[in-house]
């Protein structure tokens, strides 16, 4: 292999590297991405995403938290009536 062939190389390499890094600002999907017409990026973009894996853990934490919220919230609105009156 000639040196020209390893700098070669090894850049396809560092581009490939610098692809999957997940902190690099862009990528070349948000590229195609921002060429789409209207509608296409509509469509593109709302596709439902499937529902998440959770543990029967933090499935019961989000309903203790959906519960508190509920709690709180009756809270708050039973001082604002009571503050106009």
């Amino acid at each position: 292999m000639t040196a020209r062939s390893l700098d070669m190389d090894e850049l396809a390499r560092a581009e490939e590297e610098e692809e999957r890094d997940p902190r690099r600002g862009e990528r070349a999907e948000d590229e195609l991405i921002m060429h789409l017409e209207r509608d296409q990026l509509v469509v593109a973009t709302s596709r439902p995403l499937p529902r998440a894996a959770l543990s029967r853990r933090a499935a019961l934490a989000l309903w203790a938290l959906r519960a508190f919220v509920l709690v709180v919230s009756a809270m708050v609105i039973y001082a604002f009536v009571e503050q106009l009156g």
